[in-house]
């Protein structure tokens, strides 16, 4: 499955420079994942609430192409790439227009809090393995 998020560059997303602070990148491609989700009909809010489902960050990256700058327009295209049983990978591509400006992934867990316990890693099940990757 893909989606599309698109967003705005505002005053506040830039640094002294006038250009994106690179933790933006971080910030959006979470926000991505978030709309990815809830374009499967898997809302991360439902998810936890109703399932006890948590999806921590184990690992993200991200590679910068060239800058962006207040006022940008950007769509982030973000699709889940690989399904490990209870870790899974989103790619995120920025393009502004066609031309690409950042890439980057994060990895996440599909954990299960129980009764109060912290979370533990569950495996994805595969109603939901097959949403993603559709």
């Amino acid at each position: 499955m893909k989606n599309i998020y698109d967003i705005k560059v505002t005053w506040g997303d830039t640094d002294a420079a006038a250009i994106v602070f690179y933790p933006n990148f971080y910030k959006w491609m979470d926000q991505a994942t978030h709309e990815l989700f809830a374009a499967a009909d898997l809302s991360i809010l439902s998810l936890q609430k109703e399932e006890n489902i948590i999806l921590p960050l184990l690992e993200t990256f991200c590679q910068f192409k060239s800058p962006l700058e207040y006022d940008d327009r950007v769509s982030i295209h973000s699709e889940v790439t690989e399904i490990n049983k209870k870790v899974f990978t989103i790619t995120h591509q920025f393009k502004k227009g066609d031309h690409v400006v950042a890439e980057g992934y994060e990895k996440r867990a599909w954990t299960k809090a129980e009764d109060g316990a912290p979370p533990k890693a569950a495996a994805m099940p595969a109603h939901i393995q097959d949403v993603l990757l559709g």
